[in-house]
């Protein structure tokens, strides 16, 4: 039982240092130097005390398993979280071929802002829908698109906003 209770033991501790190293890489991708610096000696520290105990238990194979088990964990609970709580903004580009003024109206009516740039497709002219929204609202921008337009082309990146002024949405 000994040796399920180390597994264990070392599954949660990688589950944490790796949620954080997934939430660390985004802040250091967003620029925010401090916090990815005190994230990441959590991280480390955490992420000492697995491979230390695992160290001095070489002989048990279940050890490992914990420790690639809370490896993809937490993989998967970083990504989560950070998706729920996340901070920053994408810019989201949408082409519609003949919803562009109602999805622009729907979009606005829900404190999305939005501006409209003229653009030619293959097949003619287009119209595109750039859009910048915090990250915790993006989803919801998406969606709302795609009850108008489930056909329409979207594409979603990171932006860091440089200048000017970002109005906050709900």
């Amino acid at each position: 039982m000994e040796l399920l209770y180390s597994a264990l033991f070392i599954m949660v501790l990688r589950i944490m240092d790796v949620t954080i190293g997934v939430i660390r890489t985004l802040m250091v991708v967003q620029g925010r130097k401090y916090t990815a610096g005190i994230l990441g000696f959590i991280e480390v520290t955490i992420w000492a005390f697995a491979i230390r105990h695992i160290m001095l238990n070489l002989d048990n194979l279940w050890n490992l398993f914990g420790y690639s088990t809370g490896f993809a964990l937490g993989n998967i609970f970083g990504i989560t979280i950070e998706q729920k709580f996340g901070s920053g903004f994408v810019q989201i580009y949408v082409v519609s071929m003949h919803y562009t003024d109602k999805i622009a109206d729907a979009l606005r009516k829900n404190n999305f802002g939005v501006t409209i740039l003229p653009g030619e497709g293959g097949r003619g002219g287009v119209a595109i829908l750039v859009l910048l929204v915090s990250r915790k609202r993006h989803m919801e921008a998406i969606d709302l698109v795609e009850s108008i337009d489930a056909k329409s082309f979207i594409t979603v990146q990171p932006a860091f906003p440089y200048r000017g002024y970002i109005r906050p949405g709900k």
